[in-house]
This record gives C-alpha cells, structure tokens and sequence, in this order.
C-alpha cells in the first residue's frame, strides 16, 4: 500500500497593487502544482478605486484583505506590511514555502531571506517585472502565460499572453543557451543522453526558470523548438543530448527566415553573363 505524502503548505501572498486580479483562478490552480495554500492574503489599501476588481474576488477564493492605509503620499505601505507579516509566518515554522504575488522588485531581498531558511519561493508577476526579483525566486512565473482571465472579471482588465519566441530567439538568448547546455551536460550519462525530468531538476537548481515565459507549455516542447538538442522518447520518457555543432548550424539555417523578394542561391546563380564573342 502507497504511502500518502504530506502536502506542502504555502502562504500565498498578494501585492494587490500590482497584480491583475484577472489571473487569481489560474494562479492559484498553479501553486496547487506546488501543494495547499493554507494562508491567502492580499494586501492594499482597499478604499482605493484601484482595487475594486480585487474586491470582486477575495471572497470567492477565500482571500484575506489586509487593509493598509497610505501614511505618506506617494508611499506604498503595503509593502512593508507584507514584509512583515512573512516574517512571522517564516518563524512560526508551520510552512514549507512562500507565493508572492506581485511586479514590484521592492520585493527581492524578502525573496533571498527567505530562501536562506530553506523554504522556496514561487514568485507571480507581469512581464513588467524587474529582473532581479525574477531571479531572486525559485520559480517565477509570468501571469501572461498562465491560462485565460476568470470570466466574472475579464471585462474589467484586460491581461496580455506570453507570445511565443521563435527559434531564433531562444538561441540568441544566451543566458538561456547556457543555462540548458549545463543542465544537460550535468545530467548526461555516459552515452551523452540526458533524462528530462534530471535536465529540468538542473534548470531549476541554477535559476528562476518556467517555459511558459517564452511561450512554451512544456520543456520539451522548449528544448526541441531551439534546434540546439537531439531528443528521444522512450515510450513516455524523454531524453536530451547537445546537438553536435555542424548539424545545429544547418538545422538554424532551414529556420532562418528569407529576406523579402531574394531567393535561395543556386549552383551559379549570381554570376555575371558573358556574352559570346561571334567570330567575323
């Protein structure tokens, strides 16, 4: 008989201020992934206009509002409120991670705190949101990618999607590059082939990363679409290995796009005509 795991506990908190209440549904479907957000707060000054579609939402997904007044204008101290309040809830020792919803990097040190006790860190934001606090959290997830707005408040914010990056993009992305080439060779085995599921335990060990953000459902999909990797299946098992250099040069060059109105050289194409010479 299976033994049952004990499921994580999350606090899910929410920079109401900047965070679309449209994506609430998707975003706590995804830190489901990750096991039960036991404390849901969200944080504003809720007499604010700004928030009225948050309002729409709290009770219906058993949030809590934290009301924080704005002491000084042109502060926001909701920020500092929500500080603390992780903090207690870091040294009361009843979770096992932390969801921080928010755009706002104001947030990162609280991130690397945390992370120095050994909890993880799901961060939730726009595509707006400042580097560093993306790759302060152990996972960071754009709100674009996640799924569609809930319909009772779509009509009141409109969230853009993650567009999709072309293969192109992904391997003049160089961090990214990097980033998947030690990943794979970390977990090669002898043969050079490499477990998916030990390719995307490296990524995550190295840095923030989600395929969603460059408009990928999965990994794999991801892998294969940069044309930087051979993979295999073995029935639902995937395998990476790096693509040797001259066979990923020619794979990019059948993704290259062609340049408006100029067609493919061919075997003498291009050179000038010499008129023959009629003899007297």
């Amino acid at each position: 008989m299976a033994v049952a795991t004990e499921e994580k506990r999350i606090a899910l908190l929410i920079d109401a201020d900047n965070a679309p209440a449209a994506k609430i549904e998707v975003i706590l479907a995804e830190v489901a992934r990750y096991g039960a957000a036991n404390v849901r707060r969200a944080y504003g000054n809720w007499k604010s206009p700004n928030l009225k579609s948050w309002e729409a939402v709290l009770h219906e997904y058993a949030i809590r509002p934290i009301q924080q007044f704005a002491y000084s204008k042109g502060k926001n101290a909701s920020d500092m409120a929500m500080v603390i309040d992780a903090m207690d809830l870091l040294y009361a020792r009843n979770l096992d991670a932390f969801a921080i919803v928010s755009s706002d990097a104001d947030f990162t040190p609280l991130v690397m705190r945390l992370l120095t006790d050994g909890v993880k860190v799901y961060g939730f934001g726009e595509k707006k949101t400042p580097e560093p606090f993306v790759n302060a959290c152990s996972k960071f997830t754009y709100v674009e990618g996640l799924g569609q707005p809930a319909a009772e408040v779509q009509a009141d914010e409109t969230v853009a999607t993650v567009a999709l990056r072309s293969p192109q993009d992904l391997r003049s992305d160089t961090r990214l590059v990097r980033m998947l080439r030690r990943a794979v060779e970390a977990a090669s085995g002898d043969d050079g082939w490499s477990h998916l599921g030990a390719v995307g335990n490296q990524v995550a060990n190295q840095a923030s990363f989600d395929s969603r953000n460059y408009g990928y459902r999965k990994l794999s999909d991801l892998i294969e679409a940069s044309g930087l990797f051979e993979t295999r299946r073995n029935n639902k098992v995937v395998w990476v290995r790096d693509k040797p250099k001259s066979k990923a040069v020619k794979d990019a060059a059948k993704d290259a796009v062609k340049e408006p109105g100029k067609e493919p050289d061919k075997a003498g194409a291009g050179k000038p005509k010499v008129k023959e010479e009629t003899k007297a």
